[in-house]
């Protein structure tokens, strides 16, 4: 098969994560840049990151690269590109997005409108045509402009890779799917561990996380854009992709994951989404104020994403919200807190200052990732083992 450089974006700040899950997939890492990773692979690659992948935003073929200053320089650079080589004569084709960082050329639309205008007169002299009715498949381009170097990617995901397809109901500040997969593998959590989450919402921290303990492929109860580009990647290749994730799956795994929120009609919104995702029977749902959060057990992990400000009438609700939160905590045994929140009182107001805390972004809005680390359990026996944390 033929050999891609794929580019794999992703969240600011989580780049070190995605690394990991592509080379434990298999494949090599050639670049990891901010807000993005670039691996070396196959169609096959194509295929089995799209739906294996926990953490990435989408999956791109790196068509190329170039420097360009000006928009005449954007322009050739664009045109020089093999565009014949991926794009049949009747695909729809268009720069769905262009981001610039540190580069003259800055302007979105511009830079869009010069690609298209370049790919246009590329593929009309090499399929000696006038005109395109771009009535076939479609294939996205982006491009990413960084110091004045352009990267330019197919994108053969369509919708982002975030949406797995379980989430028809949300609540009025849902966490990123992938976002929420990050902060859980960069936690020590693992499948024989209690997992709380005081404050749900849709349920995305415990739906992900039992995804992860039933070895559930985010995306295989989802369609992708390059499914269709047959002269690329064959059918069969999608199929083999699709049947190696149906068949890691274990649903009887036992669990011991849960999800509360004040919030009776989100709780069943959660446990809707959870069903649609295949874990219901591995959750336990319960409205629950996280005034009565408790838990009978040692060495569990709260990982949750509270309410900040942005899903609230006002802010004069957080600092009693945030000193319930670190009230409930200490009375846990031997417990581990793991808060992602953008309200920069939290540390005050739940009365400690967390181990780590790592800047993140939930879409645009900047949040920091609170991380209080509980004892480690003590060491079980070869057969009995916790695995090992990140």
């Amino acid at each position: 098969m033929k050999k891609y450089e794929l580019v794999a974006p992703c969240h600011f700040g989580l780049e070190a994560v995605l690394k990991k899950e592509i080379i434990d997939l298999g494949y090599d890492v050639s670049q990891v840049e901010d807000g993005r990773v670039t691996f070396l692979g196959d169609a096959e690659a194509v295929c089995r990151a799209n739906i294996f992948l926990r953490t990435a935003e989408r999956i791109l073929i790196k068509v190329g690269s170039f420097h360009a200053e000006t928009f005449e320089e954007l322009f050739q650079g664009t045109k020089a590109l093999p565009w014949e080589e991926y794009i049949p004569k009747d695909g729809k084709f268009w720069v769905a997005k262009a981001g610039s960082v540190k580069s003259r050329l800055f302007s979105p639309s511009d830079i869009q409108s010069i690609m298209k205008k370049a790919m246009v007169e590329r593929l009309k002299e090499k399929y000696r045509v006038g005109w395109f009715d771009e009535d076939g498949e479609s294939f996205p381009v982006r491009a990413f402009l960084m110091k004045d170097e352009v990267t330019v990617g197919l994108d053969t995901t369509g919708g982002s890779l975030h949406k797995r397809g379980y989430r028809k109901l949300a609540a009025k500040a849902p966490i990123a799917e992938n976002l929420a997969a990050a902060l859980i593998m960069l936690t020590p959590w693992r499948k024989d561990r209690i997992l709380v989450d005081p404050f749900c919402g849709s349920g995305t921290f415990p739906i992900e996380a039992a995804m992860m303990a039933a070895n559930m492929a985010p995306g295989m109860n989802r369609s992708f854009l390059a499914e269709e580009w047959g002269h690329i990647i064959g059918r069969k290749v999608w199929y083999d992709a699709f049947d190696e994730a149906q068949e890691m799956v274990d649903r009887n795994v036992e669990t011991d994951i849960q999800g509360y929120d004040i919030d009776g009609g989100i709780v069943e919104a959660a446990r809707e989404n959870a069903k649609l995702a295949g874990v219901e029977n591995l959750i336990h749902f319960q409205k629950r104020d996280v005034a009565q959060l408790s838990h009978a057990k040692k060495y569990g992990f709260l990982i949750t994403n509270p309410p900040y400000g942005e899903r609230m009438e006002g802010k004069e609700s957080l600092p009693a919200l945030y000193q319930a939160i670190g009230e409930r905590y200490r009375l846990l045994d031997a417990w581990s807190l793991y808060m992602v929140t953008a309200y920069e009182e939290a540390e005050h107001w739940i009365g400690k200052k967390a181990d780590k805390k790592r800047k993140v972004y939930n879409g645009m809005l900047k949040a920091y990732f609170y991380q209080f680390m509980g004892p480690k359990p003590p060491a079980r026996k070869k057969s009995e083992g916790y695995g090992n944390g990140i």
